[in-house]
């Protein structure tokens, strides 16, 4: 009988080379550079004097060579500056997938799970007897057989109507979400970074849809004065900018992408640190950055109703705790019917992901 063989633990055996680890430093970094390599590398560098990240054996400038020999970066010939590569931008969305979501592997295509029996994705492991009108895919012939064989016997065997069973498969929805990211300027204010983590989660919750759910759609707006789409491609090199809040901007175009997309199951995320200060009329632009204004209020909650006529549920994620700013979120989630989070920094993450997933278990009609 084989038992259990007991061998000496070497912790290095396993451990990640000087490159990985100098690598997995990198990528933070380049989130809070905004996708600035040579400004990384200065970091890094300075993080090497104080802690002494690398050694005789293997210095800086050889992490810089196999940056460029694994194609994480690549120099400009003429002035002697470096850029990251679509390698680089993709590996900081999987650093953020693992720091916020932990490691998932990648599944069946419209990984979103109904509790609905029709012709679905995943097969059911109920069988039922056939109906008129059932598909000839769906009969489980093993069973069926089987039901002949008791029903008439092996000698003569023959199948009949009765004898046949289904075997049923479960509905995955597919679903399309809009995620907002708040850029004006209130997002570095009072010195706290809030745009890298809202970065970080956008790029880990981009990296989940296009690996585990690739059959939803993932659309990215971003908006202060005004409202634009942004690509996948484009996250880590996002910046606030001198900008007001103009969600209602935000909201418009993130219906519009919506409009066009023709699965039944449509959401908003949005990520926000403020209140709505601005909105465009005409080519003018009205701001008021004190206080809560009607005029602007108004018009997020008239298109919150909007969005629950249309089924388009809004999540709203507050990182901020001001008492006033919350009864707004409070008005604005009531008259969607949707849900509102008031997130700290460190658990934006987990409250998005958490949000994302349960929406494997609705549908809407």
């Amino acid at each position: 009988m084989l038992g259990h063989r007991f061998i000496h633990f070497d912790p290095n055996e396993e451990a990640k080379s000087k490159f990985e680890q100098l690598l997995d430093i990198f990528t933070q970094l380049l989130t809070y550079t905004n996708g600035d390599a040579a400004e990384a590398l200065s970091w890094l560098n300075e993080l090497d004097k104080q802690y002494h990240l690398t050694n005789d054996a293997y210095g800086m400038g050889d992490f810089i060579d196999e940056l460029k020999e694994h194609n994480y970066i690549k120099e400009n010939e003429q002035d002697g500056s470096f850029k990251i590569t679509s390698k680089s931008e993709q590996t900081i969305r999987k650093k953020s997938l693992e720091e916020i979501f932990g490691k998932l592997k990648k599944s069946k295509q419209g990984n979103h799970q109904t509790f609905k029996l029709g012709q679905g994705d995943e097969i059911n492991p109920d069988t039922r007897p056939f109906q008129f009108g059932d598909m000839l895919e769906q009969i489980d012939f093993t069973e069926s057989i089987r039901n002949a064989q008791i029903n008439h016997g092996v000698e003569s065997f023959q199948m009949r109507e009765e004898d046949l069973h289904i075997r049923e498969n479960d509905f995955k929805t597919q679903t399309s979400t809009v995620l907002m990211i708040d850029i004006s300027h209130s997002m570095i204010l009072y010195g706290e970074d809030r745009i890298t983590p809202a970065k970080k989660v956008a790029m880990a919750l981009s990296e989940l849809i296009t690996t585990r759910y690739p059959k939803d759609t993932l659309d990215i707006v971003v908006f202060g004065n005004d409202a634009w789409s942004i690509e996948i491609k484009d996250l880590p090199y996002l910046q606030v900018g001198p900008y007001h809040t103009n969600t209602v901007a935000g909201l418009e175009l993130a219906m519009e992408l919506l409009r066009k997309r023709k699965n039944p199951n449509k959401q908003i995320f949005m990520i926000t640190d403020g209140k709505p200060t601005c909105l465009k009329i005409g080519k003018k632009y009205y701001k008021n950055s004190f206080g809560l204004d009607r005029k602007v209020v108004n018009r997020c909650i008239n298109l919150a109703a909007q969005c629950k006529k249309l089924k388009i549920g809004i999540t709203t994620f507050m990182i901020a705790s001001d008492p006033y700013l919350q009864n707004f979120v409070q008005e604005f989630t009531e008259t969607n019917n949707g849900k509102a989070y008031f997130a700290s920094l460190d658990n934006l993450g987990a409250f998005i992901f958490k949000d994302f997933e349960s929406g494997k278990r609705k549908t809407v009609y």
